[in-house]
């Protein structure tokens, strides 16, 4: 048996469910309260740290009792070293506002930031020559 589902109590006269502010109701993935994305990022009027998508953050201690529910998260998300993309992803949050989290992070030393590792523009001509000899043999 399945519990039965709560719905949210609104004041106004009871009758039939009024639509959302805002008109038509959210679809999948959007949000909904962009008020709560300045709550979750704070003020944001300082600088950012230069993260990008591809930068991997590992944490590099538990989350301390004053970290906010979205902090704690990143921090046991990251015990294992993770891209900025993906920690937006498992959070549904957006990249701004991840960065802004990160950067809070990073400036109390909570994570570190790695760059990721960058290949090299030319190849290595000893490999080439080696792979240009194994396809003759063939």
């Amino acid at each position: 048996m399945t519990p039965p589902q709560r719905q949210r109590r609104s004041p106004g006269p009871p009758g039939p469910p009024r639509p959302p502010p805002g008109g038509a109701p959210a679809k999948e993935g959007e949000v909904r309260n962009p008020e709560r994305l300045f709550v979750i990022g704070g003020e944001g009027g300082g600088e950012r740290a230069d993260i990008d998508l591809v930068t991997l953050i590992v944490a590099r201690a538990d989350p301390p009792v004053s970290a906010t529910p979205e902090q704690a998260a990143l921090l046991r998300l990251c015990a294992a070293p993770l891209s900025v993309a993906e920690l937006s992803a498992y959070l549904s949050l957006p990249f701004s506002v991840v960065t802004v989290l990160l950067t809070d992070l990073l400036a109390s030393e909570l994570v570190q930031a790695r760059a990721p590792i960058v290949r090299q523009k030319v190849a290595d001509r000893n490999l080439l020559e080696a792979v240009m000899h194994g396809l003759q043999k063939l």
